[in-house]
């Protein structure tokens, strides 16, 4: 599937300035930087972020709407949810998690950035390829 077809939004450029907290590749399109930040995320096949933490000391948090193609996201010690067209995940301020493509789609959401007092991220490890490879 050509990324370009997937959504109204644009794919943007390769997403090189977060490409060490990424396995495979992902490119970003921002929408606003105004009031609430909002990316448009695309994900090639395979590829998903790494485990992170949004922390603020109030407010915060992160919020996906995901648009097109097929994924997943994942709380630390929970079961992988999967994603598709239509799918809202709210995502509380201090919890770990991951999101990206399943293996055999592109994925493609909207990150909005809920705003918080000293808003920050931590990015963590890697998934494993071994937890990636046994989503089905």
């Amino acid at each position: 599937m050509n990324p370009e077809e997937m959504s109204v939004f644009k794919t943007g450029n390769a997403n090189e300035g977060f490409a060490e907290y990424f396995v495979g590749q992902s490119y970003l399109n921002m929408l606003s930087t105004e009031m609430v930040s909002i990316g448009n995320v695309t994900f090639e096949p395979g590829c998903r972020n790494n485990w992170h933490i949004h922390h603020a000391d109030q407010g915060g948090g992160q919020i996906l709407l995901v648009t097109a193609g097929r994924g997943y996201y994942q709380e630390w010690g929970k079961e992988a949810r999967e994603l598709r067209p239509g799918d809202v995940v709210h995502i509380p301020a201090e919890v770990k998690h991951w999101h990206g493509a399943s293996a055999d789609s592109w994925f493609q959401h909207l990150a909005v950035e809920v705003p918080g007092i000293n808003g920050r991220n931590e990015w963590c490890e890697p998934v494993s390829d071994e937890d990636y490879g046994k989503l089905k």
